[in-house]
């Protein structure tokens, strides 16, 4: 998740600024870039208890000792709470997951690099600390309680409002990782084609790589328990988006979407103040009960977008999510929403199959679907094509850049 806001921001004075700033994530072609989010649970590794922030072995001792890297810590109340590098992130979920938000790169082998090299330094700074790292849609251990919370100000407010909305959020935010893939459009059209097909891979997703079947060191009853929290965290904010696959989906529409989710905070004076449930339409009117008379600023609003947690997210590109963990899953997303046109047309992206159906089943509930099996043949084999293709010019740039150093 973010880090606080920096700096003073461009107060809003017109809808229209609110739309603008998603129409600004539109790129020609040759200036497309894939990011991936990868999350992973720390342990003890004698004890196989979670790692608190706190003490000799905790995550902000974790944090400090990725700074020999190069990496620069983001202070919150005195406390490391994230890290920068270049164009990379290091942050912190609420109950301890380390995140690496990668750099916008042309490929996904670039992305695997990226990964690599990650995970080499957090596995030499476990390796001294002597804790584990775990890369898993759902703890398969752990009870809620035995979950030490961050010290970050935003989690505070979402631990605190979350359970007046449903029984899982909590434990979506303690107790589950997932990894994304961040992708590019062009124009207003291509967003939607890119959103609708997105969607509609999802479901097939959630069966493909169903991996988080445990709760409490015990079968749960899904393949991707993951992917069942979401059910019931909260419906304001989560889900499947049926109006993507209406008529008039565009940027407006998606702020017009948003603009009714309601708010957890804004940031002011390097607090995060508790606004949780109000409207972020009231904000613009000067109304919102939490800072009466205070109009929002373009920050607010960033802050706000990244508050909302569809099955796919809409910021200045499209956030493919999925709310499920398995580390190839956003290779196949990227492969398919950014493929070629024609399998995009082929997607059934009307909404594919049952969310809760495939949670529950995963691979085998999808096996007896007619739609979501032949989705994820066609998905399966252009994928498989097009990352051969796609290694074989990785390959071929690296050598040719072994042959012309410089």
């Amino acid at each position: 998740m973010a880090a606080p806001p920096a700096g003073k921001s461009e107060p809003i004075t017109d809808y229209r600024q609110l739309v603008e700033h998603l129409e600004q994530g539109n790129k020609p072609r040759d200036a497309w870039r894939i990011g991936t989010e990868h999350e992973k649970f720390v342990f003890k590794l004698d004890t196989l208890e979670p790692v608190p922030y706190e003490g000799d072995w905790g995550i902000g001792k974790f944090l400090e000792g990725l700074m020999r890297f190069g990496w620069e810590p983001v202070m919150e109340h005195g406390n490391p709470i994230a890290l920068t590098m270049n164009d990379c992130n290091i942050s912190l979920e609420p109950g301890g997951q380390l995140e690496l938000s990668g750099a916008p790169l042309e490929n996904i082998h670039q992305t695997c690099d990226e990964v690599h090299t990650h995970l080499a330094q957090v596995k030499e700074i476990a390796g001294e600390l002597g804790v584990g790292l775990l890369g898993t849609g759902f703890i398969p251990k752990w009870k809620r309680e035995d979950i030490s919370w961050m010290p970050k100000g935003r989690y505070k407010i979402m631990r605190d409002y979350m359970p007046k909305k449903g029984s899982l959020g909590l434990d979506m935010m303690l107790r589950s990782c997932t990894v994304q893939v961040n992708l590019d459009f062009e124009s207003e059209s291509d967003m939607v084609e890119k959103f609708r097909a997105s969607l509609a891979l999802q479901p097939v997703a959630t069966a493909l790589f169903a991996n988080s079947p445990f709760v409490e060191g015990a079968p749960s009853g899904y393949q991707s328990y993951r992917s069942h929290l979401w059910e019931d965290t909260d419906p304001d904010r989560c889900g499947i988006l049926p109006f993507v696959f209406e008529d008039g989906m565009g940027f407006e529409r998606y702020v017009e979407y948003a603009l009714d989710v309601p708010m957890y905070f804004v940031y002011r004076d390097g607090e995060y103040v508790d606004v949780s449930g109000q409207s972020f339409r009231d904000f613009l009117d000067g109304k919102l009960p939490g800072r009466p008379g205070e109009t929002p600023t373009m920050s607010d609003w960033s802050d706000h977008l990244t508050t909302i947690f569809p099955e796919v997210r809409l910021k200045k590109f499209l956030e493919n999510a999925g709310r499920r963990r398995r580390a190839v899953a956003p290779a196949v997303r990227a492969a398919c929403a950014v493929g070629r046109p024609s399998l995009r047309r082929r997607l059934p992206v009307r909404r594919v199959g049952s969310r809760q159906g495939l949670d529950a089943g995963g691979t085998y509930v999808s096996a007896r679907r007619g739609a979501e099996t032949r989705a994820a043949d066609e998905i399966s084999r252009r994928y498989y094509a097009g990352y051969r293709a796609a290694g074989a010019r990785h390959r071929g740039n690296r050598s040719q850049a072994a042959r012309h150093p410089g």
